[in-house]
């Protein structure tokens, strides 16, 4: 496949997945989508991070937002993080995200902004080129 691996933590992020999905398919980038939490499903998650071949990961998550974290610790591949708003506004998600530990790099954008994920892979992609 290559190109944008889309994680939502959660079905209900879905209007999320589709503002990515709409500006990657506007630049006709090839994407998977996957819904799979960092806490329901950590061992589906692990096996499809060790088994993907996208270059860059887009995390979509809320509450404790620990999804664009655990895919950051299992790959070096740039992971993106897209806090979900909730709780907090989705500031506790935006918090957890932004507060990785040294040698965890995730960036994060805005609160609900998959757009913009999908705008920042798209230039992590053209580097490469």
């Amino acid at each position: 496949m290559s190109g944008v691996a889309i994680i939502s933590g959660s079905a209900s992020d879905s209007h999320i997945v589709e503002k990515v999905k709409a500006v990657l398919d506007e630049n006709n980038t090839k994407y998977d989508i996957q819904v799979l939490s960092a806490h329901r499903n950590p061992v589906e998650l692990e096996k499809y991070i060790a088994g993907s071949d996208a270059e860059v990961f887009i995390c979509i998550a809320g509450l404790s937002a620990a999804l664009p974290g655990v895919v950051a610790s299992r790959t070096d591949k740039p992971v993106i993080g897209v806090p979900v708003s909730g709780t907090l506004g989705g500031l506790d998600a935006l918090l957890s995200i932004a507060q990785m530990p040294k040698g965890v790099p995730v960036a994060c954008v805005g609160i609900d902004n998959g757009a913009n994920a999908a705008h920042l892979a798209l230039r992590i992609l053209k580097l490469k080129k």
